[in-house]
């Protein structure tokens, strides 16, 4: 999968850029056009003669060559590549990457690339384990910036623990696997539902709930990412998209989500039904704005919306895939089965109120999730766009 890939490989001032040398040859041998940029500190520990010589490439140091004046463009380097790898990590670089900083080539190229961005940290393990480098690379994977997690062992320092750079050869690994999932999803047709629905009680009021839509969103992208043609039905939320392979459709109401989504069921391969759509709509709309000095009891009466999963689970044909989300506050397990049963569905993604730190509108998720014949995988709390390859490898995997 590496063949004819265009990889940037950003070095960093860490003793592990030892290892770079070695990657290189072996994505070179994987067929893989490798380009490099060093940090000034790199150069401390490898050579830009070693690594211009191994990648077929000249090194590139600074914005503007000492000799000829001549500028490296960063814009044109984060065009030219496929991936970029940031390898080995130093905390420094990570610090500034979470903070937008750009002092050197390395950095201003890593905020103008817009291909996928991998960073391999490399540091000792007080250094990893500090409170702000975590919080660092927690931030730069809500980004979407992929992490490549240090390994534990002897460290340059002479201590133990978590902060060795991965090996080269498991690198190598990691984005084959990644390049693999680009095409798992190649042309398949996919329906995703995201955001909350609002329910009007009059022009100005509505009932809704608190989702944000992120969930949903961050399951169009990984998607789209892996090939397929993505319909993102959405109720409102303050979330942009770009991909040039999702079709956003914006709704409101629980009857204008139920109506859209299933006119585009019948088309789909996969539905993933992850909106939060009301349970229930007023029986009635107030044309014109309740007034309070003219109510002194208001009653809400409410009815029933449209089961757009169980719908749905009653029109599924045999190739075709649905996943239904459950949000629970107790009985969380039970209650997902129950939903899973009853819906028809062949995946059920249960969430639990009870998780810390996985509320709505929190960048973080932990799920559970429960395919009909008795399997389930089960996440720790993690960035919502990893749960959401999460998801989407598992219902790969089962179908």
């Amino acid at each position: 999968m590496l063949e004819d890939k265009k990889i940037l490989i950003g070095i960093t001032g860490s003793i592990a850029a030892f290892k770079i040398p070695f990657l290189i040859r072996l994505l070179i041998k994987e067929g893989a056009s490798v380009q490099v940029i060093l940090t000034p500190a790199a150069c401390n520990f490898v050579t830009p003669l070693t690594i211009s010589t191994l990648s077929k490439h000249r090194a590139i140091i600074d914005m503007f060559e000492k000799e000829s004046g001549e500028w490296n463009s960063h814009v044109e380097l984060g065009n030219w590549a496929d991936l970029m790898l940031i390898a080995p990590a130093t905390a420094n670089t990570i610090s500034k990457m979470a903070s937008g900083q750009a002092d050197n080539l390395l950095l201003c190229t890593f905020m103008a690339a817009r291909c996928p961005i991998f960073f391999a940290p490399a540091m000792d393990v007080d250094m990893y384990q500090h409170p702000t480098t975590q919080a660092n690379i927690r931030k730069l994977q809500e980004m979407g910036i992929h992490l490549i997690e240090p390994q534990t062992g002897e460290l340059a320092s002479g201590l133990t623990g978590t902060g060795r750079l991965e090996e080269p050869e498991a690198i190598i690994s990691i984005l084959d696997d990644f390049f693999k999932k680009k095409t798992q999803l190649k042309d398949k047709k996919i329906l995703i539902t995201a955001g909350p629905t609002r329910e009007p009680i009059d022009p100005v009021r509505y009932i809704s709930n608190h989702s944000s839509g992120l969930m949903g969103f961050a399951l169009a992208e990984k998607a789209a990412d892996m090939g397929a043609h993505v319909t993102l039905i959405t109720g409102p939320v303050n979330l942009e998209i770009t991909h040039q392979n999702i079709r956003r459709i914006n709704v409101e109401t629980a009857q204008q989500m139920a109506e859209t989504t299933l006119h585009h069921f019948a088309e789909s391969d996969i539905t993933i039904m992850a909106a939060a759509v009301a349970d229930f709509s007023p029986f009635q709309s107030f044309p014109e704005k309740i007034k309070k000095h003219e109510q002194e009891t208001l009653v809400l009466r409410l009815k029933p919306t449209m089961d757009i999963l169980a719908e749905m689970g009653s029109r599924k044909k045999d190739n075709q895939i649905l996943v239904g989300f459950a949000l629970e506050t107790n009985n969380e397990k039970d209650n997902a089965l129950e939903k899973l049963k009853n819906k028809k569905a062949d995946i059920i993604v249960l969430n639990s109120t009870r998780d810390k730190g996985a509320t709505f509108g929190s960048p973080n998720n932990r799920v559970t999730i429960f395919h009909k014949n008795g399997d389930m995988a089960e996440s720790e709390l993690r960035p919502k766009k990893e749960i959401a390859q999460m998801i989407l490898d598992f219902i790969i995997q089962h179908f």
